[in-house]
């Protein structure tokens, strides 16, 4: 099929390069100039891994193509998916100005019959609007076409976003329209070789719903963990043993119930509030996923304050090895993450930062840790421990799963881990002279 994506972000390009690897035909459309021409030398604004080849090697074998032209490319394009940003605004609800941008250009532009699918996480009833945008336009050209709506919510784990296309465990297909959803089914189709069972249809509005929900559970099974792991600590039980204790029942699963500092990221804050946003827009209280949301943001000061509480309030003089600065492993992404409410209260006490990420330092330079002072950037995990009091991690990278510890002994001060995603074997490190703090734990 010809393909338009509208929107080079996370979404957008994950997709394009995805459907372009399957052999559609795709063309990418962003406003912005200077992201185009990268996009079209190959060099990518994100970092995801598989996607710098994959995209490289479609522009190469010239199926997968970037614009800023859209009126040029919806002449031709059988489906023209919408992937720009839906941020969080003010009051917390989804903020669809350039998702409706979007759907007024498509109106102004369109030539034929087409199908226009939300790709972007919206809320309930985004559809109806997108439509009412794009019928606006085109009764203001005195044109008649027929078009549908279609929500197709993504499902993607950043750091595993390819895989997660590739070789989908469902796809949920939202539409009103029978011609449309045959449609989309085709398009599909070589995602599911062996079985289409995990193609879902549905009406627009629960396609809609559905990405929330999923959301929201997700951020309830660590929240709830969360909250698990601090009652452990007050009455003496060992969270780590807990989790091992619950995840072996298959009706919980071990995924999502691993303690931490907190999520973050681009989807479990903005998708829980807006949900919340929803519900009361409709007279209801959803009082659970206010307490999800509770517990998370009170979780992201958890490692700050076991830090103060070793140290004391006044950190004047003290130095902290930081390792991990993104939200999670196998990604750039710093938004919501731990590391920024951890590293600001901490230097606002007086203490010094000395941090390592493999990939996220440039974001919390040029942008989520522009403005704080006091931080030292290193292009090692070790050359942070010199000189340091303390080291914590807040990033469960790889490289940080099997450290020398003998290494950081001798570089450390004092030897004191702070480990806000319970990587390390707590009896080993005690046994080696550590004093070791973990999440859930006394």
């Amino acid at each position: 099929m010809n393909l338009t994506v509208i929107g080079t972000g996370y979404v957008g390009l994950v997709s394009g390069s995805c459907f372009a690897e399957m052999g559609n035909t795709v063309t990418c459309i962003d406003v912005d100039t200077k992201k185009i021409e990268n996009l079209k030398k190959g060099i990518i604004p994100i970092y995801e891994p598989g996607l710098e080849a994959m995209v490289q090697r479609n522009v190469a074998n010239k199926t997968l193509h970037f614009s800023t032209d859209l009126k040029t490319h919806l002449k031709k394009c059988d489906v023209a998916f919408i992937a720009v940003g839906t941020p969080m605004g003010e009051d917390g609800s989804a903020d669809l100005q350039y998702v409706l941008q979007v759907a007024k250009e498509i109106g102004r532009h369109m030539q034929q019959e087409l199908i226009i699918v939300d790709k972007s996480t919206v809320p309930v009833g985004t559809a109806d609007k997108v439509s009412a945008a794009i019928q606006k336009e085109l009764e203001n050209r005195n044109v008649s076409l027929n078009f549908h709506v279609v929500s197709n919510p993504e499902f993607l784990k950043e750091g595993d976003a390819i895989a997660d296309f590739m070789k989908p465990d469902r796809v949920v297909i939202g539409s009103n329209n029978e011609a449309a959803s045959e449609k989309m089914r085709t398009l599909y189709a070589p995602f599911f070789r062996s079985s289409m069972d995990r193609l879902i249809t549905m009406d627009v509005r629960s396609a809609e719903m559905t990405k929330y929900v999923a959301n929201a559970m997700l951020a309830t099974k660590i929240s709830f963990m969360n909250e698990i792991a601090n009652i452990c600590e007050l009455v003496g039980a060992d969270v780590n043993k807990v989790r091992i204790g619950i995840g072996s029942d298959s009706r919980i699963g071990y995924s999502f119930i691993y303690p931490g500092s907190g999520y973050g990221g681009s989807c479990f804050p903005k998708d829980v509030k807006a949900l919340q946003k929803t519900a009361e827009a409709n007279g209801y209280t959803a009082q659970l996923i206010g307490a999800v949301e509770a517990v998370n943001n009170a979780q992201k000061f958890i490692i700050a304050n076991k830090v103060i509480q070793r140290f004391g309030e006044d950190l004047t003089g003290k130095t902290f090895a930081v390792w991990g600065l993104a939200f999670k492993p196998e990604t750039d992404d710093m938004r919501e993450a731990p590391s920024i409410y951890t590293i600001q209260e901490l230097t606002k006490r007086g203490a010094k930062i000395q941090v390592y990420d493999p990939k996220a330092m440039d974001e919390a330079q040029h942008f989520y840790l522009k403005d704080v002072k006091d931080i030292a950037y290193f292009d090692s995990k070790y050359k942070t421990l010199v000189n340091a009091d303390a080291m914590i991690l807040l990033t469960e990278w790889k490289e940080f799963r099997s450290p020398d510890f003998e290494e950081l002994k001798v570089q450390l001060k004092q030897p004191i881990i702070f480990d806000g995603r319970n990587q390390y074997n707590h009896g080993l490190l005690t046994t080696k002279g550590f004093e070791y703090y973990q999440i859930g734990k006394k």
